[in-house]
């Protein structure tokens, strides 16, 4: 029951943004909350269509989906969503078209994290994402990854699982919480204030952002030829310009 009502509530909080210099037709972008910066960018170069985007959760916009919306694309902070959309007849092939890196977000100015051991300090206050949604699921995977010891002491300084990774730089820039795990291009995109503490290589999750057109979307080629873009000159120079790295 809470999982629908946040289905709900998500949909019904989404305002979609125009954007997109074009006169052709409204095509609607339902995408993770860690690629709004980039799309935005984008999207003022796509000249098929005015872009209008929903930014949440992939898991809820996923979930909107299978409950019958019908976006004209759908762009997910992981493989795993559009893959599962896709083996439902919900989405035409996903297409791979950036990568991120996980790190350790703090407040700039901060010291009291430099490290992931850090984490499990007494006091720390930690948020992360919820399981369902890409920064909770990469989360979980760095913290299986450590001496169990060290992991327990993490997870019983988490104050809030949030539903995007929007959530969790709210509560960062307002300093309600010491650190919390984002994508190195939400510490690019709060502009100077965050600090991002790198994580090793051998805990860094393999962080990959698909996207697909919706089936029954009202505007397929158009949808196409955004999903497309996004692996263009014009769509990498976006993507990278906000922290994001190319495609696998």
């Amino acid at each position: 029951m809470v999982r629908v009502l946040a289905v709900i509530a998500a949909a019904a909080c989404l305002l979609a943004a125009a954007c997109g210099g074009g006169d052709g037709p409204d095509l609607k972008v339902s995408a993770a909350a860690s690629l709004k910066t980039a799309l935005t960018d984008y999207a003022r170069g796509f000249d098929a269509a005015t872009t209008r985007f929903s930014f949440a959760g992939s898991d809820a916009l996923a979930a909107q989906i299978r409950a019958g919306a019908r976006p004209d694309v759908y762009a997910a902070a992981n493989a795993k969503l559009p893959s599962a959309l896709g083996g439902e007849g919900l989405v035409e092939r996903p297409v791979a078209f950036a990568r991120n890196r996980l790190v350790i977000a703090v407040p700039a100015g901060s010291e009291r994290v430099r490290s992931v051991e850090d984490l499990g300090r007494e006091g720390l206050r930690l948020v992360i994402g919820a399981a369902s949604v890409p920064i909770g699921a990469y989360t979980r995977e760095v913290l299986d990854r450590l001496e169990p010891g060290l992991r327990d002491r993490i997870m019983r300084s988490v104050r809030s699982h949030e539903p995007d990774v929007s959530g969790i730089v709210g509560k960062l820039r307002t300093g309600a919480v010491d650190a919390g795990f984002v994508y190195a291009s939400d510490v690019r995109a709060a502009k100077g204030r965050l600090r991002a503490v790198p994580l090793p290589d051998a805990l860094e999750p393999e962080v990959v952002y698909e996207a697909a057109v919706v089936r029954g979307a009202a505007h397929p080629e158009q949808a196409r030829a955004f999903v497309a873009g996004l692996r263009s000159r014009e769509g990498r120079r976006a993507l990278g310009a906000a922290g994001f790295l190319p495609p696998p």
